[in-house]
């Protein structure tokens, strides 16, 4: 075993699925969160209007994108071998610097953006949302794998 192999954080699938499964929901809920935030000073028919818009996006983000993304990691993870994967490895590699972006741009969107929060708080509850509905997919992962 060489030196860089000895230092990988090893861990069983279980908890590759849990951790993607964590992160996932975790992010979703507190974009969800800000985004309830931003639409508590609205009146009740605006607040269902943002709301409604939000659910709308997020169908749409999650049918297609995030489903189909969670479904490859899920099997990504399940056709690895060996019995300590890296801790890391709940997510593709490649997905890395995608989660730098959009944590970027969500930062940014948050503190600097010209639109109005309100308004803002559908794209927020639209990945946020859509998040979370491809999180229960990991979760299933887990529940299958017992």
């Amino acid at each position: 075993m060489n030196l860089i192999e000895s230092l990988k954080p090893g861990v069983g699938k279980f908890w590759l699925y849990f951790t993607a499964a964590i992160v996932w929901s975790g992010v979703g809920i507190y974009l969800d969160y800000l985004a309830a935030g931003w639409l508590r000073e609205q009146n009740l028919i605006s607040t269902i209007l943002f709301i409604s818009g939000g659910l709308a996006l997020a169908a749409g983000i999650y049918l297609a994108m995030f489903k189909r993304y969670a479904d490859q990691n899920i099997f990504r993870i399940r056709e690895m071998n060996g019995d300590r994967i890296c801790f890391f490895a709940f997510q593709r590699w490649t997905g890395y610097p995608l989660v730098v972006i959009m944590m970027s741009m969500g930062i940014y969107l948050k503190i600097y953006s010209p639109i109005p929060k309100p308004y803002l708080a559908i794209l927020y509850l639209g990945i946020g949302s859509s998040l979370f509905f491809a999180s229960l997919r990991y979760y299933r992962a887990i529940s299958s794998q017992s």
